[in-house]
């Protein structure tokens, strides 16, 4: 059967655009970003959605899983990212324990986002209790994306037992999940590393997109962490593509600007600036005046 052509993409990407491009057979294509020069350089390459995800816990801050980043640290990127967005759909991830701790928390919180953040959408993970704060969340005005498979806010539940649905059973469970998430007024879902024969059917199932990372290829859309997509960082997960090796690209010009600075090669003439020749010869003479007091 031949590929369905791409539809035309808006001039800014709604909520309600990601739904128009699943029921015209397209793909929609997400990153994650987590400062303005990255976000306005996907936006120009034309992304449908970038993420302000909580893994710049990992990549940015240095921590060893999502769990210890907070509020402000995830506001405080979501802004700079905002400022370099025009046309892309920007999301946020709510951190561990901005929304499990009541209602009135999530709505407060997620309301930073739009509100402080300037972002239009915002990411939880999990269904079960999350359903009541994703309803609450869209009653609100709050759009909300849910996030299913490996959740990693849960890494100390799942250990090492990264890739999800692997079972029957717990395939039935996931899409029951998937679609109560649609249920509560979710816009989108994002499922992480759960066998592709799993996201088919949830695909197939819901009416809302769902946006796969390491769900195989029947999914609506695609995200990837972006250092992962550049090859920032040392290894990838085996669900991620390296686009670039980025990390190995700039090592070695950081090498080469060493070595130029260490022997004098730079700055070179071109780099430097200089003085009109009458305010140079002025400057000449009054040193020359100095000397001789």
């Amino acid at each position: 059967m031949p590929r369905q052509a791409e539809p035309e993409r808006p001039a800014k990407i709604r909520v309600n655009h990601l739904a128009k491009i699943k029921q015209s057979g397209g793909k929609i294509a997400a990153l994650t970003a987590y400062d303005y020069l990255a976000a306005q350089i996907l936006d120009r390459a034309g992304i449908d959605v970038i993420l302000v995800g909580d893994s710049l816990a990992n990549v940015v801050l240095g921590y060893p899983t999502t769990v210890p980043v907070t509020m402000e640290e995830m506001l405080h990127h979501a802004k700079a990212v905002a400022r370099g967005v025009v046309r892309a759909l920007t999301v946020a991830d709510m951190p561990f324990l901005s929304y499990q701790t009541g209602l009135d928390d999530a709505v407060r919180n997620a309301g930073r986002f739009l509100k402080e953040g300037g972002v239009e959408a915002v990411k939880v993970e999990g269904a079960g209790a999350v359903l009541a704060v994703i309803e609450r969340l869209v009653e609100t005005g709050i759009p909300v994306m849910g996030h299913l498979g490996y959740t990693p806010q849960s890494v100390h539940r799942f250990g090492s037992n990264i890739v999800q649905a692997k079972t029957a059973a717990r395939a039935g469970e996931l899409l029951n999940d998937a679609i109560a998430l649609e249920g509560a007024g979710a816009f989108a879902v994002v499922l992480e590393c759960v066998p592709a024969e799993v996201a088919r059917p949830i695909t197939e199932r819901l009416t809302i997109p769902t946006i796969g990372i390491g769900a195989g290829p029947h999914c609506d859309g695609q995200i990837l962490v972006l250092h992962d997509a550049l090859g920032l960082t040392p290894r990838s997960p085996r669900l991620a593509k390296r686009y670039l090796e980025l990390g190995e690209m700039i090592s070695t010009a950081a090498a080469s600007y060493i070595r130029d600075v260490r022997e004098g090669a730079f700055p070179a003439p071109e780099h430097c600036y200089e003085m009109p020749e009458d305010e140079l010869r002025a400057l000449g003479e009054e040193s020359g005046e100095r000397k001789g007091r």
